[in-house]
């Protein structure tokens, strides 16, 4: 694909104006960072979803029937375990008036201001539960309490049931023209209100959660990764270029390449708009780990030609000319393997894919000119090679020869066992534990899951498609009756039914009598008691959260404790299945965040899938045109696609799930894994037809020029994406990780299962040729 002499000819001009290209790279390297300044963090976990989304579409359309379910929940725990005492009621209905200074705030929920309906005579009274809490008697607590906890609409919503745990619910309307400062805003405010609060009511524990401090989380997440692993991906860099190198110049050189390639590529992020979410703010230290890859390979060659007697130009010279392929053909296959990630359904893997494309570009670029530009004007000392010294790497070869039978019929052994456990893998996630327990966020959330209401929120908007029919008995009926079916199952912790506000009150309307808790029998009763209800409600608990504006259509709210993607489909299904049985006229699907993140991952694997094809074929089209050989070409597709089987075959056996960052890994690392594959076939052909050596020796000269290169650049790959496994957000680790194994298996299937397999297949060849040639010869006497 790239001709020696052209490569040749690229390597005098690099290293005969050095200068000249240092200059001009850093000056297209501050062009293109200057991007930088405009990058953002997104705040809005919305931007996991693509605007075709149909569960995303299914939402926006409740939300605009009705108001907004984005919320800040204050979970609040009085020390002495009662939540019904004059203090713990006073200071409950203190932050709920606090509340409604939140900025974006439109409504403010809790059992103070709970709008109790009661009858007097024969007016329907309709005031806060906890009017003035300081002047409360202790028999007036009493009937609050009794109130409160047999109140469907407050218990495991707004009180525990066991009286405990106080929630104040707070809902926000975010304008939505700059999310970036208006989330941070939001909880800015409110974690200064929780501040206050607990300095004035130290008795009183306070957490916070709620799909605003979710948004929040998201941001938060990806700055702390940026701050803590991409200084710590640095170290272990460094430290690892300058163990294999040996010398300060080549580390500097290579740690050089390294920050302009992250800071071409996040420039070019800014210039391009793209914002950064926590799986798209990982791509600095993916990009790391990939350019270390070329400068190594640039500069393992150079200071072995130098041990071998080279002056400097002509030991780069050669490296560039040995080594500008092979990268090329590299770093073109990882940004293809990248770029399929835009087959995703989640849009932040997009833009990692495109970030780090970007990023292997520029690294691909400043490796084979800023690089060996540097080199030439920075002073270099090689020691020269000792004389008859074995390497490591040939000593390996020879073990791989000898032994090449029983390695691919071992190494294949393994690789179908690991395969055969890809089956034991199942689809599955639970969002809220994206992040792990250092994120407050998580705490408060599994907190608020265990002892009051869960974040996992479905929302269904239940429609006779005529005006008014919420007042229709037969409506509010199956309504009802779909309610009571959600609150019998298991995974279900309360749900907030207009239907609940229609008993109470035709039991208002009859004298507080108990028997008449059910719903009215005539439409215009029904209709009579709404309108007498809704004028009474102060501003701002009016009734648009549950009724739409013409009242065709009410919304049913089912909170559901924190539960796995397979659960919640599950329970998504047997809804149906009961709608359909019981009230096909009202059949709509289950929306919210919740069924969102649960829908995504089998979307997104349904749409990798074909990214991943596309990547292969492409992949293997330019393997068999560089390679100059159909075989050849088909040979690599074996230590290419092997690796992420095996990987996934292990993460079978040890984990069993499969979430929706670990859908793109294949992709990803298959542009990644090409890499060791092209570098060992490249010097394997290299030494078949420039030499003319015999397979075994093919292979001697393969792991003695590239071998030592492939193993540190894979440790090196494996322990950025290692570091990677550390961030807090599990989406970041657990691609990290699974990656991370990709690479160390296919540096074993590289080396030990490769040589073998090619040896396997040439040596018949040439056996062939052989015997051809001997029948074609004429016999000497």
């Amino acid at each position: 694909m790239i001709p020696d002499a052209v490569a040749d000819r690229f390597g005098r001009w690099i290293t005969s104006h050095p200068w000249r290209v240092i200059v001009l790279s850093t000056l297209l390297v501050l062009a293109a960072a200057g991007g930088g300044r405009f990058i953002q963090f997104t705040t809005d976990y919305r931007v996991f979803f693509s605007d075709d989304n149909p569960q995303l579409t299914a939402f926006d359309q409740v939300e605009n029937t009705y108001t907004k379910s984005d919320n800040v929940l204050f979970v609040l725990t009085p020390a002495d375990g009662e939540v019904f005492t004059r203090s713990s009621l006073a200071a409950v209905k203190e932050l709920t008036d606090q509340a409604w200074q939140i900025p974006h705030s439109i409504r403010v929920d809790s059992i103070s201001n709970f709008q109790h309906s009661y009858a007097q005579g024969d007016n329907l009274t309709v005031r806060d539960l906890v009017p003035d809490a300081d002047a409360l008697s202790e028999g007036e607590i009493r009937d609050i309490k009794r109130i409160a906890l047999s109140e469907p609409l407050l218990v495991n919503q707004a009180i525990a049931a066991d009286a405990k745990v106080a929630g104040v619910n707070v809902t926000i309307q975010l304008p939505g023209i700059n999310q970036t400062e208006e989330v941070p805003e939001v909880v800015d405010y409110v974690r200064q209100l929780a501040a206050e609060f607990t300095s004035a009511h130290p008795d009183i524990d306070v957490k916070l959660t709620g799909i605003a401090m979710l948004n929040n989380a998201f941001s938060e997440a990806s700055k702390a990764d940026m701050a803590t692993l991409v200084p710590i991906s640095f170290l272990v860099i460094i430290v690892s270029i300058g163990l294999l190198l040996r010398g300060w110049t080549g580390t500097i050189s290579s740690v050089w390449i390294i920050i302009l390639s992250i800071l071409t590529a996040m420039g070019l992020t800014g210039w391009l708009g793209i914002e950064l979410t926590p799986p798209s703010a990982s791509a600095p230290i993916v990009i790391m780990t990939m350019a270390v890859a070329d400068a190594v390979h640039v500069l393992v060659t150079f200071f072995h030609n130098a041990r071998h007697g080279l002056a400097k130009q002509a030991a780069l010279v050669d490296s560039l000319r040995v080594n500008l392929q092979p990268i090329f053909l590299t770093s073109l296959t990882t940004a293809i393997g990248f770029m399929s990630m835009n087959f995703s359904d989640a849009p932040p893997f997009r833009d990692l894919g495109n970030i780090v494309a970007m990023g292997v570009g520029a690294a691909f670029v400043l490796s084979v000119t800023l690089l060996p530009a540097l080199m030439m004007v920075l002073p270099v000392k090689v020691k020269p090679a000792a004389e008859g010294h074995t390497s490591m790497m040939e000593r390996f070869a020879e073990f791989v020869i000898r032994y090449r039978q029983r390695l691919l019929l071992g190494v294949g052994a393994l690789i179908v066992l690991l395969v055969a456990f890809i089956p034991r893998n199942e689809l599955n996630d639970v969002y809220v534990e994206y992040f792990d327990h250092s994120i407050p966020f998580r705490v408060a959330t599994d907190y608020a899951n265990d002892n009051l209401s869960g974040l996992y929120r479905v929302d269904y908007s239940l429609s006779r498609g005529e005006s008014g029919a919420v007042s229709d008995p037969d409506f509010l009926q199956k309504v009802d009756e779909f309610a009571q079916w959600y609150r019998a199952q298991p995974e279900t912790i309360s749900v907030n039914t207009y239907t609940d506000i229609m008993k109470r009150l035709n039991k208002n309307m009859h004298g507080d009598d108990a028997a008449y808790y059910r719903l009215p029998e005539e439409r215009d009763l029904a209709a009579q008691y709404l309108l007498l209800y809704e004028m009474s409600l102060p501003y701002g608990l009016d009734l648009n959260n549950q009724i739409n504006v013409d009242k065709s259509a009410t919304r049913l709210n089912i909170s559901i404790r924190t539960i796995s993607v397979n659960e919640l489909l599950a329970l998504e299904r047997r809804a149906q299945d009961w709608l359909a049985e019981n009230a096909p006229e009202l059949k709509t699907e289950g929306t919210g965040p919740s069924m969102m993140f649960s829908h995504i991952g089998r979307r997104n694997i349904k749409s990798m899938l074909v990214g991943t094809t596309v990547a292969l074929v492409l992949i293997s089209l330019i393997l068999i045109v560089a390679l100059r050989s159909l075989k050849m070409g088909l040979v690599s597709l074996v230590p290419n696609l092997v690796p992420a089987a095996m990987a996934f075959g292990a993460w079978g056996l040890l984990v069993g799930e499969v979430g929706l960052s670990l859908s793109i890994v294949t992709g990803m690392t298959l542009g990644i894994v090409v890499d060791d594959t092209v570098h060992f076939l490249s010097k394997y052909l290299r030494a078949r037809r420039e030499r003319g050596l015999a397979p075994p020796d093919a292979v001697r000269y393969a792991f003695k020029t590239v071998g030592t290169a492939l193993w540190v650049t894979s440790i090196v790959l494996m322990a950025g994406f290692m570091i990677l496994a550390l961030s807090a957000f599990k989406l970041n680790s657990g691609m990290g990780l699974l990656t991370s194994i990709t690479i160390g298996l296919a540096l074993l299937a590289d080396f030990l299962f490769l040589p073998p397999l090619l040896m396997k297949l040439e040596e018949k060849s040439s056996e062939k040729a052989v015997a051809i040639d001997s029948v074609a010869k004429p016999v000497s006497t």
